[in-house]
């Protein structure tokens, strides 16, 4: 379904492109904008002095306590908190695919085509734009250059010498994640430049998915007639923008790579900080109608004319011999590497470029460890891979391109799914790599098992999976600094089990290995104000750790909650558990996880007080939605309870435990019966069973567990856990109310809607809009064959924050309905696979019938 105010904003991006040009070979599915466009609305992020003044009073403790907490970190250890209330990210609406596979660092090149944000350190984020890292195109005719050009909008007051301000109303940028175009049409000069950058980021594929590399090919239309000689100078600073840059001590060697018949040329830029050296490369594929040439070092300071001259003098650079010295303290040096051919009259050629980086051993903020990245497996750890990345970069990328073709086609070509949709499924998952992520090789002294064998009711030291796949992790987002945030994993956990399933296994037993640790030193928690054990036994960590500090060893970082009271976390634990088994299959893991889950759900128990089956709340009890207050049962936490008895029972029955079967399926039936009788008031399940005012309040992600069932091909016939005609009219009510009722329909779905059609206002979270929960909202009405709804709902969060807000590759966590964002860059709206899920289900069952 496409709306009128859907094709309006699609058209806005692109209204300032003034080009009949589309490019060579862009795809008609993506996202679009013309480099001129300029988004109107300038939102904030959500800060302190955001809460409202009915807020106010309940978080005068928590205030307090964080300033505390803040002035602690920053002032005395002079570190960055993990969630930084008075340094909130600024909207810069300028991003574009990251380039680099997932686990070794991200690099992310604007939409403009800036290197603007960098994530080399692991977790860490610098958000610099660079700006003599640049592509310049010389256009040369009998042997004279008639243009050269900057391929930049900027006017920036350094490098002066060369020529800046390239009119952006001729050039548009178009991602489908992993791969990016940006079409140059060269004013007065018929030829049309296509830049394509591809990223190694490949379902099911745990090699070259590692590496951290990514290729530019620059596809050449000459439309004169008469040919044309044509270079492309691409120039890289040593370093990220960043105060290490001037320390001293970088320098830069020219290198030549040649095996197995094909040969790569470029530069390395040694980047040699004390703690997480590495080397950048640029490089270029060596042919026999290619020229590669190169500077080894100058100086991104000044008008810098000597560089911009010697590629105008003959299209070519000097290619001198031998490493530039050590930079100065104070100093700082680039590098640049240019590829020069033939392009016919009527014609076209094509050049490749690389871009590769190699950190191969990285300690996080504590610097206790030492860790190996994936890619190390395959390309060693001794820090001199950028020649053979490159090399491998470049001889591959047409396999890759050919592997992503071959995995996004079905779904582009489907007829039947909306432009937005394809665009928002692909480019979300840029998170995968940009979201902090780490993959790292085990250890050999490393037990991930708690120190609980099998058993005992505890895991291997190694299991299988981490041995041969190595340890996965990313960040709850880029500003809310936690790795593996499991509440949220929740959520975007279906890219994982969708496309790499081994990590998403790997991860989970990370988690539960964990789940068995306890630690009951006694620490402040800033929500409460209460001192509680920082882990207590048999129940799901919040997360492992912040990576400036050491994760995976101090797991649950998280300062505001003490774990003993998160009760959604165990639940959502068992759930992944035999959803990731349903996609999966996996027997082994199965066995290995039952007493884990066994043991949270026992551990769970003890919540219910008055003995009908059914775990109540009480106060900050839902982890995810942690600004609402909650007593007695509510919809989200006894749903997940509800939904969690009935795959216990599942796995029970696969696994031949009757008597199990028999307990479980007891609280099932008690609790179910609970359930439907405290919450259900005729038309929707109320948010909690208080009877207070707010009690009856309609909350969108009322039927998270039933959507885990039927995302794990339950939730009929034995394993039923909610009425049918119950959840369809849930779901109707919130369509009708949190999504139709709220902005007009046209911004997905509000945390809280009052049944008089106004947003429930009674916490910071309840009248904000989360987008990765109304994916999987929208997920779960198509599964219960409102698809046309699941639509709609979803596309104004797309619409809203790719079109309107500018927020492209930085999707946050929430915003309001006018003014306020929070959060960008966050995991949760991974949860847009969900939504794939539910339609290959969907279709798979139509078929079935038929």
């Amino acid at each position: 379904m496409t709306s009128e105010w859907s094709e309006k904003s699609t058209a806005d991006l692109m209204s300032r492109y003034v080009s009949k040009e589309m490019g060579y070979n862009v795809p008609k599915e993506g996202w679009r904008i013309c480099l001129a466009h300029e988004f109107k609305e300038k939102r904030k992020p959500f800060q302190a002095k955001d809460v409202s003044l009915a807020n106010i009073w309940g978080h005068i403790g928590l205030g307090v306590r964080y300033l505390k907490f803040w002035y602690k970190k920053t002032q005395v250890e002079k570190k960055a908190p993990f969630i930084d209330m008075f340094g909130a990210q600024p909207l810069r609406q300028i991003y574009g695919a990251p380039l680099g596979g997932i686990g070794g660092g991200t690099i992310t090149r604007g939409w403009r085509g800036e290197f603007c944000r960098w994530q080399l350190n692991p977790g860490m984020y610098h958000y610099k734009t660079v700006i003599p890292n640049q592509f310049t195109v010389c256009l040369r005719r009998e042997g004279k250059t008639v243009y050269q050009q900057v391929l930049s909008v900027e006017r920036p007051p350094t490098l002066q010498g060369w020529n800046w301000g390239y009119c952006g109303e001729y050039a548009f940028y178009h991602a489908l994640y992993p791969r990016a175009w940006t079409v140059y049409d060269l004013p007065g000069q018929n030829v049309t430049l296509t830049c394509r950058q591809i990223s190694p980021v490949i379902p099911h594929d745990y090699q070259d998915s590692s590496l951290p590399v990514a290729v530019l090919v620059w596809d050449i239309e000459n439309k004169n007639e008469y040919d044309l000689d044509v270079s492309i100078m691409f120039t890289m600073v040593n370093g990220s923008g960043q105060k290490d840059d001037k320390c001293g001590g970088h320098w830069n060697e020219p290198f030549h790579l040649e095996k197995e018949g094909e040969a790569v040329s470029g530069v390395l830029l040694h980047h040699c900080t004390a703690v997480n050296p590495y080397t950048l490369c640029i490089a270029a594929r060596e042919q026999s109608d290619r020229e590669i040439s190169h500077q080894t070092a100058f100086s991104p300071k000044g008008p810098c004319f000597s560089l911009w001259n010697d590629l105008i003098d003959d299209g070519r650079l000097d290619s001198p011999t031998g490493s530039s010295p050590p930079t100065v303290k104070g100093e700082k040096v680039a590098a640049a590497v240019a590829v020069g051919c033939s392009v016919p009259a009527q014609g076209h050629n094509s050049l490749e470029f690389c871009l590769a980086w190699d950190m191969p051993k990285i300690t996080f903020g504590s610097r206790e460890k030492e860790h190996m990245r994936r890619y190390t497996r395959y390309f060693g750890t001794t820090g001199d891979a950028s020649p053979s990345l490159s090399h491998y970069a470049l001889t591959h990328y047409k396999q890759w391109e050919k592997s992503i073709e071959e995995w996004q086609r079905p779904i582009l070509q489907d007829s039947s799914l909306p432009s937005w949709y394809k665009s928002a499924l692909f480019n979300e998952l840029y998170f995968v790599a940009d979201g902090g992520t780490v993959w790292t090789e085990i250890m050999e002294d490393v037990d991930i098992s708690g120190g609980i064998r099998s058993e005992d009711g505890g895991l291997p030291a190694q299991p299988t999976v981490i041995k041969e796949y190595g340890r996965f992790a990313y960040l709850e987002g880029q500003e809310y600094r936690m790795y593996n945030t499991y509440d949220v994993h929740f959520y975007a956990s279906f890219a994982l089990i969708m496309l790499w399933p081994k990590l998403a296994l790997s991860l989970q037993y990370d988690i539960a290995g964990s789940v068995v640790q306890q630690d009951l030193t006694e620490r402040l928690h800033l929500m409460s104000g209460l001192y509680s054990p920082i882990k207590t036994k048999n129940v799901v960590p919040h997360d492992i750790g912040d990576p400036d500090d050491e994760p995976w060893v101090r797991v649950n970082a998280y300062l505001i909650h003490d774990t003993a009271h998160w009760k959604d976390l165990n639940l959502k634990f068992v759930l992944q558990v035999y959803r990731d088994f349903h996609l999966t299959q996996d027997r082994q893991y199965l066995q290995d996880m039952w007493p884990i889950c066994q043991a949270v759900m026992e551990s769970e128990l003890k919540f219910d007080l008055d003995g009908d089956g059914l775990i109540e709340n009480s106060g900050y009890a839902d982890q995810t939605y942690d600004g609402w207050i909650v007593t007695g049962p509510s919809a989200y936490c006894g749903g997940m309870w509800v939904a969690s008895l009935c795959v216990m029972c599942k796995m029970a029955r696969l696994l031949d435990s009757e008597e199990l079967y028999r307990h479980y399926k007891d609280l099932l039936d008690r609790g179910s019966a609970a359930f439907e009788k405290l919450l259900w008031n005729g038309k929707y399940y109320n948010y909690d069973s208080s009877g207070r005012d707010l009690s009856n309040s309609v909350m969108s992600d009322q039927c998270a567990g039933h959507w885990f069932l039927r995302a794990s091909g339950l939730g009929d016939g034995e394993f039923q856990a909610f009425p049918k005609e119950k959840i369809q009219s849930a779901l109707k009510s919130v369509f009708d109310l949190n999504v139709m009722s709220f902005a007009g329909g046209q911004m997905g779905a509000v945390n809280g809607m009052r049944p008089e059609g106004v947003p429930d206002r009674s916490s910071v979270q309840s009248d904000e809009v989360w987008i990765g929960v109304v994916y999987g909202l929208a997920a779960t009405m198509i599964h219960e064959g409102m698809q046309e709804e699941g639509m709609r709902t979803a596309e104004g969060c797309y619409r809203t924050v790719w079109e309107k807000l500018g927020m492209a590759f930085q999707t946050p966590e929430a915003y309001c309905e006018k003014n306020i964002y929070r959060s960008l860059a966050y995991m949760r709206p991974l949860s847009i696979w969900a939504m794939q899920l539910a339609l290959n289900t969907s279709q798979k069952d139509q078929t079935t019938t038929a």
